[in-house]
């Protein structure tokens, strides 16, 4: 018994020192603009990108970059190397695939408010969805209703349904009506049993969406933008300067999103 126990008691510490281990990897940024300062923190399971992204900060790639494109409710866009030296009114901003690498989705990491992801090309260039760590993008987004998001899961999950209605529904329809007219509780039985395969025919085909119970919380309260949720690669979140993000997503722009002011990144260290 001693034994045993004894052996739980050095699972349960070196469990503890392995949790402190990966806690302790989790880097923080400091992303110094002309003006003001945000800081945020980089997943520790995203490791590609991260590391990317810290290589890129700790040789000074960022430092004297631009946010070159910003968007109300939208997100700012940062970090580009043609960004250094535009001159004013230029339009700037441009990727560089010699900086692309393949993504790393996870979906726990999701677009909300603060959220920061690598920005890409197209599908149409680019299938594999591979991100351009040139720059980086933060996401400001809005703030979402639950009836919002109770819309946006029906709009988008209408086809799928649709086919899984007439999968689990058409051949049984006519007795889906007799029970209705004739045995209530069976009827209860029967289309509680259909709905059920709906939903797993939903939830099993690629495409559906579905918000978790995190995401709803996020979009609900903070906010954020779904429309990037599993399109873009997400490997970190502020933690500070959120009034920051606002005010250079408020900022006048050009036709090509630039702001009419510059707004110039100082320097961004990594920790």
């Amino acid at each position: 018994m001693n034994k045993t126990y004894n052996t739980i008691i050095i699972a349960l510490i070196v469990s503890s020192f392995s949790f402190l281990h990966i806690r302790a990897q989790e880097k923080t940024v400091t992303i110094t603009t002309n003006i003001g300062v945000m800081k945020a923190k980089l997943y520790n399971d995203v490791p590609n990108h991260v590391r990317a992204f810290t290589e890129r900060a700790k040789a000074g790639k960022y430092n004297g970059t631009l946010f070159s494109r910003v968007i109300k409710d939208f997100m700012i866009q940062g970090g580009a190397p043609d960004t250094r030296n535009a001159p004013a009114g230029a339009r700037c901003g441009f990727g560089d695939s010699s900086s692309e690498i393949m993504p790393e989705f996870n979906p726990k990491y999701f677009c909300k408010k603060g959220a920061i992801a690598a920005p890409r090309q197209g599908d149409d260039v680019n299938p594999k969805k591979k991100s351009d760590m040139s720059q980086f993008f933060i996401v400001q987004g809005k703030v979402y209703t639950e009836g919002r998001l109770d819309t946006l899961e029906r709009i988008k999950n209408q086809p799928i349904r649709k086919k899984a209605l007439k999968q689990f529904y058409e051949p049984v329809r006519e007795e889906v009506e007799r029970l209705r007219e004739e045995n209530p509780q069976e009827y209860n039985k029967l289309a509680a049993s259909i709905s059920a395969k709906i939903d797993s025919f939903i939830l099993a085909t690629p495409g559906h969406l579905i918000f978790t119970e995190e995401q709803r919380k996020a979009y609900t309260t903070v906010g954020g933008y779904h429309y990037l949720d599993g399109e873009y690669t997400v490997y970190g979140e502020l933690i500070e300067g959120f009034e920051i993000l606002d005010q250079i997503a408020s900022q006048p722009r050009d036709a090509y999103d630039r702001p009419q002011k510059d707004i110039r990144i100082i320097s961004i260290t990594v920790k």
